[in-house]
């Protein structure tokens, strides 16, 4: 049987990633017990979603149980947030006692779409659709390396050909550096099934990019994060994407020291969506209204066409919100669109397959 690979996050992992929830938690406090009183200059992004809540309870209740100084909170409002979440950050602000600061971006996220484009899947394959669009590199050399004898010679001949290219080289080849196949892993381009052929045969008309969350939320975040020692973020590795990609600082995607010589605690990275659910209902946790009115299952920037069930949930949205919905499909809609044409193209693919297998 072919060997699947799997990176880092899944080959090593803390014995307490594996503990049931009750115990779980419990080293999860003590990990942020620890690491607070190494790192008392800490600050703490909330969201306003159901990760940061969870993630707020463990550490205000942590810091009552071990009498430790406060931290900064933030909430880095993008200009697209629903008047629910809004409404949460402000009410669990008054519930713990904590002034959660409210920080936006010099950069709205409008002029970032307009400026640069679009999310489309993911912000893995966003990446890599955005140097395509931008480098002259053909898909056509995706069936070069394939058909290779020696695919290491081959990877060395592209990145001779297209230099400056490499990583997408790699995302387009699904391979890594050595030449070596890497078709099982998020960082190339078919990890969304017949992308590569779907991309061939309808181009994109409309710029894709992720970099409306790089100046909406990242450099906000880091201009604010500079001046404190240890930076706490609600990052799950079950929510995949580039949070189930290792760091190359370490291992442990729990904690880690960044090059900069900051800290950066993720006390929730392996807690997993059956945990989040026992720590709610055990400690009576109550989610903002877009999870318990409007029925949505995740929130963050609205409407971003990273999340699969976008139009869906803008759909649930709009009965409460329509204001914030007609702003998210003015921006996002393009992607909406060709996202939509995908589906439809691998359901067609989907289905001639297994045509043809009957056929056999």
């Amino acid at each position: 049987m072919k060997e699947i690979y799997k990176s880092r996050v899944y080959t090593e992992r803390p014995a307490y990633a594996d503990f049931d929830a009750p115990a779980k938690f419990e080293a999860i406090k003590s990990i942020i017990a620890k690491r607070l009183v190494q790192h008392p200059k800490a600050i703490c992004s909330y969201s306003g979603g159901a990760d940061s809540d969870i993630m707020i309870d463990v550490i205000e209740r942590t810091r009552t149980l071990f009498d430790l100084p406060p931290i900064k909170y933030v909430f880095f409002n993008t200009g697209l947030e629903m008047q629910a979440t809004k409404d949460h950050v402000k009410a669990t602000a008054e519930k713990y006692g904590v002034e959660i600061e409210e920080v936006r971006p010099k950069i709205s996220i409008v002029t970032a779409a307009r400026t640069y484009g679009i999310p489309f899947v993911s912000k893995i394959m966003s990446g890599g659709l955005s140097e395509w669009q931008k480098k002259s590199v053909p898909l056509s050399i995706a069936e070069e390396y394939e058909q290779a004898a020696d695919k290491a010679a081959k990877r060395a001949e592209l990145k001779e050909r297209y230099p400056k290219c490499e990583s997408l080289i790699n995302f387009l080849c699904c391979c890594n550096s050595a030449g070596e196949p890497r078709p099982n892993i998020q960082l190339v381009i078919n990890s969304s099934k017949y992308m590569r052929d779907f991309i061939g045969e309808y181009p994109p008309d409309f710029k894709i990019c992720a970099k409306c969350c790089d100046y909406c939320k990242k450099q906000p975040a880091h201009k604010v994060q500079k001046d404190y020692e240890m930076i706490i973020t609600g990052e799950r590795r079950a929510e995949g994407g580039m949070r189930s990609v290792p760091r190359k600082d370490s291992s442990s995607m729990c904690f880690t020291e960044t090059g900069d010589g900051q800290f950066r605690l993720r006390p929730l990275y392996y807690v997993t969506d059956a945990d989040k659910d026992w720590y709610k209902n055990y400690y009576g946790i109550k989610y903002s209204d877009a999870y318990e009115v409007y029925g949505l299952t995740r929130t963050g920037c609205c409407g971003c066409p990273i999340s699969y069930k976008a139009v869906e949930d803008l759909e649930k949205i709009r009965p409460y919100e329509p204001n914030v919905v007609k702003a998210a499909l003015n921006i996002f809609g393009a992607s909406y669109e060709y996202r939509a044409k995908y589906n439809a193209y691998k359901e067609k693919r989907k289905n001639l397959n297994e045509n043809t297998k009957g056929n056999d």
